[in-house]
């Protein structure tokens, strides 16, 4: 169910053996995305429960969730950026069928993120999730 994007970045991570690389793919992962237009930094798109500062801006257009975010952390951007490749372009019920944190674990970021980032990644995963449920 997962996107095709988001396969190819397992696949990426399963090439590369040393987590450092991996931590770094993550981080390029997060510089590639275009950032979020400064009019949607607003409390509204705020994720609460996050260590750094987070904006996810979330929509739904023809039955498709999109959405784009930023963080001023650079290990966050990348999070987002992983996020967007699992979600993006999915409908609102297939978003909710995703067990997140198994796909994270395909990763391996469950037991590489420290407590902080974990949480919030969760906060990220639980706003995207709540978009979708209101759709």
């Amino acid at each position: 169910m997962a996107q095709a994007d988001f396969e190819e970045l397992v696949e990426d991570f399963e090439f590369l053996e040393d987590w450092e690389d991996r931590y770094r793919l993550v981080i390029e992962e997060g510089k590639a995305m275009p950032p979020l237009e400064d009019a949607l930094k607003v409390p509204a798109t705020r994720v609460d429960g996050c260590a750094s500062q987070v904006w996810l801006h979330a929509v739904i257009e023809k039955d498709t969730l999109h959405f784009d975010g930023e963080s001023d952390a650079m290990i966050v951007n990348g999070l987002i950026a992983v996020l967007r490749k699992l979600y993006n372009g999915l409908s609102p019920q297939d978003v909710l069928e995703i067990d997140a944190r198994a796909a994270m674990g395909r990763l391996g970021l469950n037991e590489h993120l420290s407590a902080q980032r974990s949480n919030g990644l969760r906060a990220m995963i639980e706003r995207i999730r709540q978009v979708a449920a209101a759709a």
